[in-house]
């Protein structure tokens, strides 16, 4: 009985830094080292290739600006961010959008539905 499956898993993933792609096309290997060529380069973003190939490049875009934005090695450890950033719920009727600012009687309209509904209360 190995209870291990799922790091052996994680060895065998291919690990690309999303935050550095290669002239051909593709990522560069994940990681750094303690060259002087590498000194300069950002922190990486690692994912496994599979991850890295199904997320669009704004989904990259954001991940590797939510992990540069961090603080890296406090405490001697990397800072994780998680590879793709949680949804907002809006307050009212679960829309997610701009903001209707209609001259409703300085109510703020969420979802655009609503707008008719709000009317006949002014």
């Amino acid at each position: 009985m190995s209870g291990h499956k799922g790091l052996d898993k994680w060895f065998k993933q291919d690990w690309v830094d999303i935050g550095s792609k290669k002239k051909g096309g593709g990522f560069a290997k994940c990681g750094r080292s303690k060259q002087k060529k590498d000194a300069k380069r950002k922190y990486p973003k690692c994912v496994p290739r599979a991850k890295a190939n199904r997320m669009t490049e704004g989904q990259r875009r954001s991940a590797v600006s939510r992990k540069r934005s961090k603080a890296q090695g406090v405490g001697g450890k990397p800072t994780n961010v998680k590879t793709f950033a949680g949804r907002k719920k809006a307050a009212m009727g679960g829309y997610v959008g701009s903001m209707i600012d209609a001259d409703l009687g300085g109510v703020q309209v969420g979802n655009p539905s609503l707008k008719k509904y709000y009317e006949g209360m002014v």
